[in-house]
């Protein structure tokens, strides 16, 4: 398979290709693994290369399963694969191979994926960038001097670089759909308990989940289908739809009533050409047939947003302070990256008291926008406050750093807070050539709802051929 035919493939394409007995598994993973080679020193999106393994598991055949043979990348952070270190972007961590596969990865292994390797990650997801010191910054396909976002970036860098069609990405507050408009790919954060973290807890207290980032909506229907139901002991789940969500992807989703605004949640104001694609965006809905109306949001966001970080904060105290009695030292400020320690910091301030306040106000934002969602099926919003920024714009001054956080990640945290499904679109570029994702976001536990959109306006508006100068 040479590899103008392997970038032409989408994983479903991949996968039809094989079990049509067109190509074989080795030769697809071989074209692969040569991609890796070409563009990875390049990007710096693997940080685990594990193709010899790939390699060894397609010798004897295609695996079973929808999606078998297709190469695919495990982020590396947020699920175990055994026999491999997990270092969530982080210095301290990855000192020995899980034992076992977290329910995730037994999932992708029974889809048929063949996983070749780990992407980068921020230190603990905790950034929409993807630069941490232990690896270095991944960078963006579109734009070698840009970040291709985070926390996610080494997955969304590998799949708009053509290393794969598809990788595993998580969303604890944008981490899916940030790379996503940054590296011009669709990605979808579902609904709160849609997938597993079994055998894990809850991620950031019930605000994280895992998917992935692909080019192709099916693809993403297609992987949601193979991973979404609950494990025994999960603290909340949602079931599997009665009708797979790939068989969503080209049906009709009829009349929607779509909501739009330009606004920045947790900033002043978008960038001005986000801001226009917000509009051209709605005007494309409009001409497909859909009622779209401008509205004013509901909510108090830097309440939200205030509550947001203390559950985050929590969530990391909790998680460092285990791991420094796991290893039996403290963990040293020279250990952690400043964002990093500063986080804990303030997680460890927080009281129990206010943890529970905090959890309180994000459910009641929560019971805000379903009330909104009661007039509306579809929010559409800029899904960042701009393009792409440079590698290093959040290596600042720690005074200006949250303001340059959230002017960069302004819409996307929310729906975390609410646990809605939410998708980024690469519907728009700017002038200079970077992508601009376009946020769709919809009631608790209507994915279908939202892939049958994206299905429509991946046909409207195609950007499959679209590809970044790598």
């Amino acid at each position: 398979m040479n590899a103008s035919d392997y970038l032409a493939q989408d994983a479903v394409g991949l996968a039809d290709l094989i079990a049509r007995r067109e190509v074989s598994a080795r030769e697809v993973m071989e074209a692969a693994l040569a991609r890796l080679e070409a563009v990875n020193p390049k990007l710096n999106a693997v940080t685990l290369d594990l193709g010899q393994a790939a390699l060894d598991r397609v010798a004897s055949g295609t695996p079973e399963g929808p999606l078998g043979g297709v190469p695919f990348l495990l982020k590396d952070l947020g699920a175990q694969m055994a026999g491999t270190p997990t270092t969530a972007g982080s210095r301290i961590m990855g000192g020995e191979a899980a034992t076992a596969d977290s329910a995730l990865v037994v999932k992708y292994k029974a889809a048929g994926l063949v996983i070749a390797g780990k992407t980068n990650t921020p230190e603990f997801g905790l950034e929409p960038v993807t630069e941490p010191a232990r690896f270095g910054p991944t960078r963006n396909p579109w734009d070698l001097d840009r970040t291709s976002g985070g926390s996610s970036g080494g997955a969304a860098a590998a799949v708009a670089g053509g290393i794969v069609p598809a990788a595993h990405a998580s969303d604890g507050g944008g981490s899916i759909r940030i790379p996503a408009s940054a590296c011009g790919l669709f990605g979808l954060k579902p609904s709160r308990g849609r997938v597993s973290f079994a055998p894990a807890d809850e991620g950031w207290g019930g605000f994280s989940i895992s998917h992935a980032v692909t080019w192709s909506v099916r693809d993403s229907a297609a992987l949601l289908d193979a991973i979404c139901g609950p494990e025994p002991g999960d603290p909340y789940w949602l079931d599997p739809p009665a009708t797979p969500f790939a068989a969503e992807v080209g049906r009709d989703p009829g009349r929607l009533r779509i909501a739009f605004s330009t606004g920045a949640l947790a900033a002043p104001a978008l960038d001005p050409e986000c801001a226009g694609a917000v509009r051209a965006a709605a005007r494309l809905c409009e001409s497909l047939g859909h009622h779209v109306e401008e509205a004013s949001l509901p909510g108090d966001y830097a309440a939200v947003g205030q509550a947001a970080g203390t559950v985050v904060a929590a969530s990391v105290a909790g998680m460092l302070d285990a791991e420094g009695a796991r290893r039996g030292r403290p963990i040293g400020e020279d250990e952690l990256e400043p964002v990093t320690w500063a986080t804990w910091q303030r997680g460890r301030g927080v009281t129990g008291s206010a943890y529970v306040r905090a959890l309180q106000a994000a459910h009641a934002f929560g019971r805000t926008m379903a009330a909104f969602f009661e007039r509306y099926d579809v929010l559409l919003m800029s899904t960042l406050g701009s393009p792409a920024v440079p590698i290093g714009h959040l290596r600042c001054d720690p005074s200006e750093y949250a303001q340059r956080l959230f002017a960069f990640m302004p819409n996307t945290q929310a729906f975390n807070v609410t646990g809605q499904p939410s998708m980024s679109t690469p519907l728009a570029m700017s002038a200079a050539g970077l992508p601009i994702g376009l946020q769709f976001t919809a009631r608790t536990g209507e994915e279908a709802l939202l892939f049958r959109l994206a299905g429509q306006l991946e046909q409207a508006s195609p950007w499959k051929g679209r590809r970044p100068p790598i």
